[in-house]
């Protein structure tokens, strides 16, 4: 445990001695800040009754947020050390390689997090600006947060197991962002179908990204999503423990 916490530490570490961290930060925080006035001007003029969360959720940053934070923030894990020839050192260490797949998950997990936080801070000053206690629920804030942490989950794994098949980080970042992309584009097709009843309508709605996260915005949890994506956060890591794996076989 204690060698699974220091190279969780040393992963986490790694994000703030370079401007790296800063960067996808910053670019974070100003994509939330942009949304944010754009949705009180609209609001100025066409007031509405859906939670504010939820008209975020709607919004094209935040999903361009959602896809793009995880490639960036992952495609450096692995593919970096193997470019530097830091990995292989790493691996000769007295340290399994589930521990290394794990703690580089935590590690962009928890700086993930940590990038999704200014956006407690812009709901705030709409709350404080707006006079009305009730604009936001707090309910509604966690299952939202909670939406974008599982989603963000199978994303980082996504970026992980991208990130442990080369030694670009160019190229884990263009896997990443497809793998995720292709996963958004089932949401749009689960769209398609809600108005159906069969089978086809039925099995993509278990897989419309879009939907489950419209209902995490509204303060609705559901059990499905949560063990469809804790359950694709650990196939994605099983593939990139078995690649990692794998370099004893050559």
């Amino acid at each position: 445990m204690q060698t699974y916490l220091t190279l969780t530490r040393r992963e986490l570490a790694s994000f703030f001695v370079s401007m790296t961290g800063y960067v996808i930060i910053a670019a974070a925080l100003f994509l939330m800040g942009l949304s944010f006035v754009i949705l009180m001007v609209k609001l100025q003029s066409e007031p509405t009754s859906m939670p504010l969360t939820e008209l975020f959720y709607a919004t094209p940053f935040f999903w361009l947020i959602l896809l793009l934070a995880a490639p960036v923030i992952t495609m450096r894990l692995f593919a970096l050390e193997k470019f530097t020839g830091t990995f292989e050192t790493l691996m000769t260490t007295p340290v399994s390689d589930l521990q290394v797949v794990l703690a580089k998950f935590t590690g962009a997990m928890i700086f993930y997090v940590l990038m999704w936080l200014p956006l407690l801070g812009c709901l705030a000053v709409v709350r404080y600006y707006s006079h009305d206690r009730t604009l936001l629920d707090f309910g509604t804030v966690g299952t939202t947060f909670l939406g974008i942490f599982l989603i963000g989950s199978v994303l980082t794994a996504m970026g992980c197991f991208a990130s442990a098949m080369t030694r670009s980080q160019i190229i884990a970042a263009i896997v990443s962002l497809m793998m995720g992309m292709a996963l958004l584009l089932l949401g749009f097709v689960a769209m398609t179908f809600s108005s159906q009843t069969g089978w086809e309508a039925q099995l993509f709605a278990h897989v419309g990204l879009i939907e489950h996260m419209k209902d995490f915005a509204r303060g609705i949890v559901d059990t499905r999503p949560l063990i469809l994506y804790l359950s694709m956060t650990g196939f994605f890591l099983f593939l990139t423990y078995k690649v990692v794996e794998s370099r004893r076989w050559k």
